[in-house]
């Protein structure tokens, strides 16, 4: 019944505000009419909003109502935003910030209530911009790195709306400090911040802010590990945000609740707020939105067991990830051109100074000949500032390109973490469903292997049988390649539980030489225990300046045992097609560099580079970027799985490090750990 209420007094106001729209008699009343437009459809239809702002907007410039223009501005921004549109949406922003510092916009606010201050309703919109690139800078995925550049805006948002008197922006502004400070896990701040904001928007009635303080509490309240109260505080943000119609939040809200119920172990009321969220992001046609809803259905059908579901939401996710992968990159690209735009107005307008300064020194210099000397030490101390600034631009311009370069290597890698992380949680699903079958497929297959053989035993006793003895030996020999086989899945189904398994050892400081040695050997006297007739030339070259090293040492003994054991399989194959007149040679090196302008490597200033070289037949280059994908091998079937490089790709990664691979073919290869 609320809401059928709410809808019917929602469609009341829409015919209200059509009506005025159509009964409009000049320019300003139907500004005004589009501006309300906007702003109804602003939450829950984006098109819509847009549209209706891009009608309003000509009409304020042609009318030189400069305060309406950086209000719809700033309106048009926040679509943009939430679009993931962020250049555009700086761009609005910026415009509108420069429009409300001009005093003279006073003279234009045409609707000011009887009471109001032209001066703070144009503080209180300077403060709205600032706040709003704030948010902005939150949007863009920084919401850790770029705090400090969150906070300048909102400190300068604060300022603004201080000095306009206005209590419920100023809450807002909390309300957005508190949420910077959650995303930066100081959850005691965010909780006194969100809490503050809070009691201002129950004070003042303002539903849309009660809705939203109480969804990110909720949040705050998940961070600190209180799941029953995260729950019931998200829950109780609800009502407030319904009334409101704000789309956006609910959204949020069920994406939050989803989390919440995970931890929980509710797997079933999980699973409904997932789908709830999904619906909403439909609706607004919201493509990014609709990307993480689908990547929790696959969570949450992973966690019910219904691998079917999960899979069939996976590829939804995977599909709609590529789709949007060149728009994110533009989107941010084009963010960061807006960035570099404006410090080069900036900048522009310093030089500008700086010449100015210059031409009116020139102009004191012709005056009179008593001040010469005076205006040359100007001169003189002008120039040496110029310098300074033209290297600090210098240095401004290098900072601005190592941050580009950072952002685009933090976008892929994020990128290929979501599919990595995807794929690990079905691979281990996958593994463990098949695992118990598998392991009856084996227990069984080796019972009746010995049952066939004492029956055979005891048919030979009994002087056999004839065909039933030919027949129980083939059953025999079925059975055995059935246990085999059944072995080498087993094996297969271990390796990609163990892709999937994030390690829990501790770094601990390790003689990374000593670790080498002990697993060559480990390596070298297996191998032989196998294959009698294997053999290879171990070279060893151990740099004992590197002392020890924090590290697991029982995964980075995993990935050094897996190179060298492909390392003596390499050597070994190239043995069998040469013969005698081929020697097999492995090399395991340790060096610490310090040689930051090596670009074969990558290293950084300070690093460790364990390689294992051998003299086999090398990688062909049609490969190379294939072989740390898992389940990607070279090696005959039943010899490998094709999951150990990319395990020993996935450790050196998490301990901050880089496996890497030289190869030519014919004369052998070079894997390299660089930590």
């Amino acid at each position: 019944m609320p809401s059928l209420l709410i809808a019917q007094q929602n469609n009341q106001d829409l015919d209200r505000l059509y009506r005025s729209l159509s009964n409009a008699t000049n320019d300003t009343a139907r500004m005004k009419a589009y501006i309300d437009l906007g702003s109804y459809y602003r939450l829950a239809d984006r098109d819509s909003t847009m549209w209706y702002y891009e009608k309003a907007l000509p009409i304020a410039v042609r009318l030189n109502l400069k305060y309406d223009e950086a209000s719809i501005l700033n309106n048009m921004g926040i679509i943009q935003m939430q679009m993931e549109k962020f250049s555009k949406s700086l761009e609005y922003y910026l415009k509108a910030i420069n429009i409300a510092k001009d005093p003279a916009i006073e003279k234009t606010i045409w609707n000011l209530a009887p009471g109001e201050d032209p001066t703070k309703q144009r503080l209180l919109l300077l403060s709205g911009g600032y706040d709003l690139v704030g948010l902005l800078n939150a949007y863009t995925g920084n919401w850790t790195d770029n705090t400090k550049n969150q906070m300048k805006n909102y400190r300068e948002a604060e300022k603004y709306a201080q000095a306009a008197g206005n209590e419920l922006q100023l809450a807002y502004i909390k309300f957005h400090m508190g949420i910077s400070y959650m995303s930066e896990r100081k959850l005691d701040s965010a909780l006194l911040y969100i809490n503050t904001a809070l009691a201002t928007f129950t004070k003042l009635n303002d539903r849309s802010g009660i809705g939203r303080a109480t969804k990110y509490l909720g949040d705050t309240y998940q961070k600190m590990g209180d799941y029953d109260l995260a729950a019931k505080t998200v829950l109780s943000a609800l009502p407030h945000l319904e009334e409101t119609n704000d789309l956006v939040h609910i959204a949020l809200a069920d994406i939050s609740l989803n989390r919440i119920y995970s931890d929980l172990n509710k797997n079933d009321s999980a699973l409904y707020y997932a789908r709830e969220s999904l619906k909403i992001f439909e609706k607004r046609k919201d493509p990014f939105g609709k990307k993480d809803a689908y990547n929790l259905l696959t969570s949450s059908f992973n966690r019910l067991g219904q691998s079917d579901s999960a899979m069939v939401y996976l590829k939804l996710a995977k599909s709609l990830s590529d789709s949007l992968h060149d728009e994110e990159r533009k989107n941010l690209l084009a963010f960061q051109d807006v960035i570099v735009e404006e410090q080069a107005k900036l900048e522009k307008l310093e030089k500008e100074k700086i010449e100015t300064r210059d031409k009116l020194r020139i102009y004191l210099l012709m005056s009179g000949i008593i001040v010469v000397t005076g205006i040359l030490l100007l001169l003189f101390r002008n120039n040496q500032q110029r310098k300074k600034a033209n290297e600090t631009l210098r240095q401004r311009n290098e900072e601005i390109e190592n941050a580009l370069h950072q952002l685009r290597s933090t976008q892929t890698q994020l990128i290929q973490a979501e599919k990595m992380a995807s794929l690990g949680e079905l691979t281990a699903g996958i593994a463990h469903e098949i695992q118990n079958p598998l392991n009856f497929v084996n227990n069984f297959s080796q019972l009746n292997t010995e049952l066939v053989a004492e029956v055979l035993e005891t048919l030979r006793q009994r002087g056999g049988q004839g065909d039933t003895e030919e027949i129980l030996l083939n059953m025999l020999e079925n059975e055995q390649k059935i246990l085999q086989h059944g072995q080498r899945a087993d094996a297969i189904v271990k390796g990609m539980l163990q892709h999937s398994r994030t390690s829990t050892g501790q770094k601990e400081p390790t003689d990374i030489n000593a670790l080498c040695d002990e697993y060559i050997r480990l390596a070298y006297h297996g191998l032989r225990a196998k294959n009698k007739t294997f053999n290879a030339v171990l070279e060893t070259h151990f740099d004992p300046a590197i002392g020890k090293v924090d590290l697991i040492p029982q995964d980075m003994g995993r990935v050094i045992l897996n190179l060298i054991n492909n390392a003596f399989y390499a050597v070994h194959e190239k043995k069998k097609q040469l013969g005698d007149g081929y020697e097999p040679k492995v090399t395991v090196t340790t060096k610490l560099v310090s040689d930051p302008n090596n670009p074969s490597i990558r290293q950084s200033a300070n690093s460790l580079i364990i390689s294992v070289r051998d003299n086999g037949n090398g990688i062909p280059s049609a490969i190379k970027d294939k072989i740390f994908q898992p389940f990607f091998t070279t090696k005959p079937t039943g010899q490998g799985t094709g999951l150990g490089l990319s395990l020993s790709y996935d450790i050196v990664k998490a301990h901050g490090g880089e496996l890497i691979v030289e190869s030519e073919e014919g004369k052998g290869t070079i894997f390299s750990i660089i930590l």
